[in-house]
């Protein structure tokens, strides 16, 4: 029998899988499409979102699949007005090796997933279409649309913004729809027009982007719709992708030569009213949805899947008490409005401010897009005993270090594998039972060495003290180094959730 069963093959669905499974977790995954999406949809990772494919060793592989410096070039009115990276002077810190996102189409970001979840043999079921469910204390039993049944610890709906999962659980999807705002998106083959930027088009008749993949010869391309004469919105289709190119760049020359993908998006900002009913419950879409400004759906659906994979497994594998799977919506929910807030601005501010000519879509730029900022503070899993700039429930720093032989050493290799870290920084690392890693930092022969500080300035340090850091790499705990019950309380609580 399965652990969990996952419906949806998303970035949200692959992440929870790949965490799942790493951890020795039972998953099936499954996903009503006969076939893998062709359409690229979302087409960026923000740092957070890297960091944590870094965790399954895909950090290399993602940011060699996409751009991560990318030229806007800017028109108003059809007129060119200027070039700008909005990234330029980034550069990585000791604390955050990944400065800047990396452009590259949602369904590279899921063949990527999937790669890795094979290799811990784990495989999509595709054309497998969820009927309904019933659960009981022990038990979720799935129906599929083939009359198969599927029996489960644990089921999650990670099945996007119409998500029969959430439909058949009854949850209210909170919050408003315009359908009246609407763009046209899709893929397209396009003759005429430079590879090495980002071209964007705002004015008075609206606004036209068009975004060159890396590695291929397709483009996506994003725009106000055509509209009848009766003000409705035309279906999207080559020819229509064609008026609309020439209507914003007047230009005849640049031909839209094929469209692999079509598609109409309407504005929808809706929350979930909760994530979670009984065992069974929401990630990604199928919790939240938003606008698109600032690239945050695929993102933070992965960081859902971040949160809850970890938490699911302890609960699985008896390290940790079933209460703790209560504390996934109790961090990520307020992390979603927050989103839905975010977004919602930076909407209204592209609709605005690119009414100047040389503004682009940098203007929803931020550092709440990044996503190094999310922290859990408030979150009941969150233990400070020491009180600095850094607290228990913020996103754990990477640092270089060395070892007792001089090799370099990062934090983030050390948190990699889905396990608590412990850093023990000025005096040895106490001994523990549990799935905890310890690390002693300058105490002495044989601990790592924080030669330049950076580990203590990223984590406000001085003197002695424990860090104990989370499987997703967010602080549980702060404490002083001489307090021994500290870390086996925390442990002790969790195992009794």
């Amino acid at each position: 029998m399965p652990t969990v069963l996952i419906v949806g093959a998303g970035p949200t669905g692959l992440t929870l899988a790949c965490s799942l499974a790493r951890q020795g977790v039972g998953v099936r995954i499954i996903e009503r499409s006969p076939a893998f999406h062709t359409g690229s949809r979302g087409k960026g990772l923000n740092p957070r979102s890297i960091e944590v494919l870094a965790d399954f060793g895909l950090a290399e592989r993602v940011r060699g699949s996409g751009r991560d410096r990318e030229v806007f070039r800017k028109y108003f009115d059809g007129r060119f007005v200027t070039d700008t990276d909005p990234n330029e002077g980034l550069r990585p810190t000791p604390d955050a090796p990944y400065e800047r996102g990396v452009f590259l189409p949602q369904t590279t970001v899921e063949r990527i997933l999937r790669e890795r979840l094979a290799e811990y043999r784990v495989e999509v079921e595709l054309g497998r279409e969820l009927a309904g469910f019933e659960q009981d204390e022990a038990r979720v039993t799935a129906r599929l649309a083939d009359g198969e049944r599927i029996t489960a610890d644990y089921l999650v709906g990670c099945d996007g913004g119409r998500s029969t999962v959430r439909k058949r659980l009854g949850i209210a999807f909170e919050g408003s729809g315009d359908p009246e705002t609407a763009m046209v998106v899709g893929d397209v083959e396009l003759e005429g027009l430079e590879r090495g930027y980002w071209h964007q088009w705002f004015g008075a008749k609206g606004a036209l982007l068009l975004y060159p993949f890396a590695g291929s010869d397709s483009w996506q391309f994003q725009a106000n719709p055509e509209l009848d004469a009766l003000g409705r919105v035309v279906e999207p289709s080559l020819e229509s992708f064609q008026r609309i190119v020439e209507l914003h760049t007047g230009r005849t020359d640049l031909r839209v030569r094929s469209a692999s993908w079509l598609s109409t998006w309407r504005v929808n900002v809706r929350l979930a009213e909760r994530y979670r009913v009984g065992r069974v419950l929401l990630a990604g879409d199928s919790a939240h949805v938003h606008p698109i400004a600032g690239g945050l759906g695929m993102n933070t659906g992965i960081q859902d899947a971040w949160n809850l994979g970890w938490k699911l497994a302890y609960v699985l594998t008896g390290q940790a008490g079933p209460g703790l799977i209560d504390t996934y919506q109790e961090e990520r929910r307020p992390i979603a409005a927050r989103t839905l807030d975010i977004t919602t601005t930076a909407m209204n501010a592209v609709t605005e401010r690119t009414r100047t000519p040389g503004v682009g879509v940098e203007v929803v730029r931020s550092d709440d897009t990044s996503g190094l900022g999310i922290g859990y503070r408030w979150s009941s899993l969150a233990a400070d005993g020491l009180g600095g700039a850094l607290r228990a429930g913020d996103r754990a720093p990477d640092a270089p270090l060395t070892d007792g032989e001089g090799h370099p050493v990062r934090l983030f290799d050390l948190f990699a594998g889905g396990h608590f870290t412990l850093l023990s920084f000025g005096r040895p690392a106490p001994r523990l039972d549990g799935p905890v890693r310890s690390f002693a930092i300058d105490a002495g022969a044989g601990s790592l060495h924080d030669g330049d500080g950076h580990a203590r300035r990223a984590y406000g340090i001085e003197g002695e003290a424990l860090v104990l850091v989370r499987p997703d790499n967010h602080l549980a705990l702060t404490a002083r180094a001489d307090d021994r019950e500290a870390v086996p309380g925390y442990l002790r609580r969790l195992r009794g959730l």
